[in-house]
């Protein structure tokens, strides 16, 4: 709302006591607009608008009026601004007449006194030549009670002085018992009042014309006597003695009269000194009451004084005046100085700012303070920032010191960071959530406090320092008098002039914010010497992942703030550049961190299998990767204005990306890793050899516990299995709910990985089992010199076959202790190396004896049957192989024969056979 809409406001009268007809000066605020816009005044309840003399919008003349009461308020009222308020008041005194030697309490004007010698009034105002009976009839004044003539005449008056005169009341109170003769006569004498103030001052003139032209020729007739006679060069003369005796007069009276006449002249003397001294005790004391206002700090009433001064002695020529309002001046310097240094005294809130700017601006301070205050605070922000920096690296360095005082000043209040963040959780409904407890605070690193601190350092200065600028462009920071107009305009003025100075002000804020950012943060990014000013930090220590994504929601807290200041776009723009390198920053060291602890995933193995034949190992890996992606959550989100990071990562960083091959380890407790990165569709997987029969491959590894070594492939093997039959399955799921578009070629890369590292441990692991087992076949069947061509006939099954079967069922119960599920694919793989051994070995024999043709086709058949659960069609093959290498049966009696000892050998080993057959028992947890 503008100021000319506001209500009057009257702050000052000038003199604050006389008698009726006493004029005054009215000042204040807000008195209208103009002369038609003054509707209303008033002065101790007596209306002065009759008299009113409207001088400017602070300043009002007029005459007070016989008012009832002897104190009271001065209202005025405006059409545009209504009835107004008064915070002084005025006292009406009773007129007195006093001669020039009488004692009086109060100062009478000499322009209106009366004068004991001549009788008569001097310089009497017309008002108060007005007739005291203006009927010229004898007045007979009834004894009617005031209350009774107020109650029967509302809101009129008996005085025809007064503008709600009403002649009723006059005529009823002063000629009650008046004829109705004497009443006609009074009409008469009206008439003839008015026809003499119809005639004016140049009746009297020719009224008394001819008098004066009598008094001329008496004159000259008696000039022309005495040139005629010479006697007024005649000793003793009329003249001469006329003369004489008018000195002697005058002697006489001088002697009679000098001592009244020298009191006379020392009473007017200590009269008009009191006269000045009452009539401007304003300014006499007005010294005085700027230091005691100044120092109350009412420094509206010190500056409604001073105007007030100024208008009535600024241009005064009286030595003495001239001599007080020079000292006023003095104090106006002072209090200029004071508010200026109050304006730019830091830290300040943005209403004392204004309120400073306008008591300099009303005090026609030199300059241009509004514009002083804004640099200062560019420079207390920038140095708050500074502070901030160095304090935190000083903390980080080990000293132990206090917060600067104003970081412990923004501290005291509440953090405009958690205000702002708790907004947009609001807003946004559930988002991550800055930590604001005491524990936190000391567990987060030093960067990330020193984050949050500078974000709320520019957070919660920023937004008053662009506020008030905005103020300054608009010129609502200045007074908006019609006085003080132009001094406005050229404010403003100067403020358009400035609008590039200010915007660098805001670019070098944020530009200021983004280099200490990145010196705390990406010192890389940096210049040498932008280093050496802003970095400085210990980097010895990395972020995690989860530690930049609380930067960069901080970061994103802090533009969003300042966009909704309306700042432009462009000086946002080197917070975004930072955003951006931000995400992908943290999308590297989110990456990197999660492949080094799937790293050491295998430190943490405790070998401990549950009842599908897995460890936590599974568990562990998916959760890291869970817990990635949800770190990765807020980096790899796109907000509005932002640029999307996968299309950079892609475009900018892929080469490095893949060089680093950073994501998924596979889960093996050995020192063999699968490296696996996706970016923009390129896919890059790398092994790394390691002899996997070698005994000392797990010695590394929780050598106290008990699993052997080829237990521990057994459990590796099933950890992949697991991995490839769930865990990625539910990872494919969380890279789509996390928006990874490529989640199925990342999932059948994986799946790919995993399946060349179960090949590899499978081979080494079948290898490590079938080898013996082979390997004692040859020297088990021709032990003791056995010849296929020269044998008894069998009796049963040989023992070497016995044993390559018990070496076959422990290997069955080491499978099936860690996975059932494992056992038939392993001991198929096994069955198949022992079944080509077998027909290897039946093939190089050159021509078997009828017994030695029925004793191998006895164990072959034997060995065959017992794992015949597991036999594949390559095993199949073998065997069929090794038969065809036999020599058929000829006769029914071997026949039953063979049959015979094949029931025997399965009787005799039915319970070591029985673990090759179909069985519901779980396996038990180690």
């Amino acid at each position: 709302m503008s100021r000319a809409r506001q209500p009057p406001l009257v702050t000052g009268i000038s003199p604050n006591e006389g008698t009726p007809w006493t004029k005054v000066t009215i000042r204040g605020e807000n008195l209208g607009s103009g002369p038609n816009d003054l509707f209303g005044l008033s002065i101790c309840g007596h209306n002065c608008l009759l008299t009113a003399e409207w001088m400017s919008a602070s300043k009002i003349v007029c005459r007070v009026g016989p008012a009832k009461d002897d104190k009271g308020e001065i209202i005025v009222t405006t059409k545009s601004g209504g009835r107004g308020t008064s915070t002084v008041s005025f006292k009406l005194l009773k007129a007195e007449r006093i001669g020039i030697l009488d004692q009086s309490a109060v100062w009478v004007d000499e322009r209106n006194y009366y004068d004991m010698r001549t009788d008569r009034n001097k310089g009497i105002s017309p008002l108060s030549l007005r007739p005291a009976n203006p009927l010229g009839i004898d007045i007979d004044m009834a004894k009617i009670p005031l209350k009774d003539l107020e109650s029967m005449f509302p809101g009129m008056s008996g005085d025809f002085t007064s503008e709600n005169f009403s002649a009723t009341w006059y005529l009823i109170e002063n000629h009650s018992g008046t004829s109705f003769e004497q009443l006609r006569l009074a009409v008469g004498n009206l008439k003839k009042q008015a026809s003499k103030k119809n005639e004016g001052s140049l009746a009297y003139v020719k009224g008394g014309l001819s008098t004066f032209f009598e008094a001329q020729d008496a004159l000259a007739a008696i000039h022309q006597k005495l040139e005629s006679d010479g006697t007024e060069k005649v000793e003793g003369s009329m003249t001469q003695q006329l003369e004489r005796i008018l000195n002697k007069a005058s002697d006489t009276a001088d002697t009679l009269f000098q001592e009244v006449l020298g009191r006379k002249d020392k009473a007017d003397s200590t009269r008009n000194a009191l006269n000045v001294l009452q009539r401007f005790k304003f300014l006499f004391n007005l010294p005085l009451n700027i230091e005691r206002n100044i120092q109350k700090g009412d420094y509206d009433v010190v500056i409604n004084d001073y105007e007030k001064a100024k208008s009535l002695f600024g241009n005064t020529e009286v030595p003495v005046f001239k001599k007080v309002y020079a000292e006023v001046e003095t104090r106006i310097r002072a209090l200029r100085n004071l508010l200026l240094d109050k304006l730019l005294e830091t830290p300040s809130t943005l209403h004392d700012q204004k309120r400073y700017i306008r008591y300099l601006s009303d005090l026609h301070a030199s300059g241009d303070p509004a514009w002083q205050c804004i640099v200062a605070q560019h420079k207390w922000i920038l140095q708050l920032m500074q502070n901030c920096k160095e304090d935190f690296i000083k903390e980080q360095r080990g000293t132990h010191i206090l917060m600067s005082e104003p970081l412990n000043g923004l501290d005291s209040r509440s953090s405009a960071l958690s205000r702002i963040s708790h907004t947009a959780s609001l807003r946004r409904g559930s988002s991550f959530q800055t930590p604001r407890d005491d524990s936190w605070r000391s567990k987060s690193p030093q960067q990330v406090r020193f984050v949050e601190k500078l974000s709320d350092v520019v957070i919660s200065q920023l937004p008053n320092f662009w506020k008030l600028w905005i103020s300054y462009v608009n010129g609502s920071l200045f007074s908006e008098t019609g006085e003080k107009s132009a001094q406005v305009e050229k404010l403003r003025k100067n403020a358009r002039q400035r609008q590039n100075d200010f915007k660098g002000m805001i670019e070098e804020v944020t530009r200021r914010l983004v280099l200490l950012v990145r010196g705390a943060l990406l010192p890389s990014t940096l210049y040498e010497e932008e280093q050496r000013l802003y970095g400085g930090w210990d980097t010895n220590t990395s972020l995690t992942g989860a530690w930049l994504t609380q930067i960069i929601h901080t970061v994103r807290l802090s533009h969003e703030a300042l966009s909704a200041l309306e700042i432009p776009n462009d000086l946002l723009q080197v917070i975004q550049d930072l955003l951006l390198d931000l995400r992908v920053h943290c999308l590297l060291v989110t990456l990197q961190h999660t492949a080094e602890d799937v790293k050491r995933l295998p430190e943490r193995e405790d070998w401990i299998v549950d009842n599908e034949g897995i460890t936590s190992l599974p568990a562990q890996f998916e959760h890291c990767m869970v817990q990635m992606l949800q770190s990765l959550k807020e980096p790899m989100e796109c907000k509005p204005g932002e640029v999307n990071v996968r299309r950079t990562v892609h475009n900018k960083f892929c080469a490095e990306l893949i060089h680093k091959q950073m994501i998924l380890p596979n889960i093996a407790s050995v020192p063999l890793y699968c490296w696996l990165f996706t970016c923009g569709g390129k896919v890059r997987v790398l092994f790394a050899s390691v002899d996997l029969a070698s005994p000392d491959v797990f010695g590394s590894f929780h050598e106290h516990f008990g699993p052997s070594p080829e237990q521990r492939f057994l459990i590796i093997l099933s950890n992949c299995q697991y991995l490839e039959r769930h865990t990625f399955l539910n990872l494919a799921e969380h890279l789509e709910k996390h928006g990874f578009t490529t989640a199925e070629k990342i999932t059948r890369v994986s799946v790919e990985a995993v399946r060349q590292l179960d090949e590899h441990l499978f081979e080494s692991y079948i290898e490590k089992k079938s080898d013996p087992i082979v390997g004692s076949l040859e020297p088990g069947i021709y032990a003791g010199y056995f010849d296929w061509k020269d044998c008894l006939p069998p009796t049963g099954v040989r023992n070497y076959l016995k044993e390559a079967l018990v070496s076959i069922i422990s290997v069955h119960s080491e499978v099936f202790t860690v996975s059932k599920e494992l056992v038939p694919r392993i001991l198929s793989k096994l069955i198949e190396a022992v079944s080509e051994e077998m027909s290897r070995l039946m093939q190089c024999v050159s021509s078997f004896s009828k017994n030695g043709g029925l004793q191998a086709r006895l164990e072959i058949l034997a060995l065959k049957d017992a794992v015949e659960p597991y036999l594949t069609s390559e095993s199949q093959v073998n065997f069929k192989q090794a038969l065809e290498a036999l020599p058929q049966l000829q006769s029914g009696a071997d026949k039953k024969l063979l049959e015979e000892l094949l029931n025997t050998f399965k009787s005799s080993m039915q319970f070591q056979l029985y673990c090759f057959q179909p069985s519901s028992v779980q396996p038990v947890k180690r």
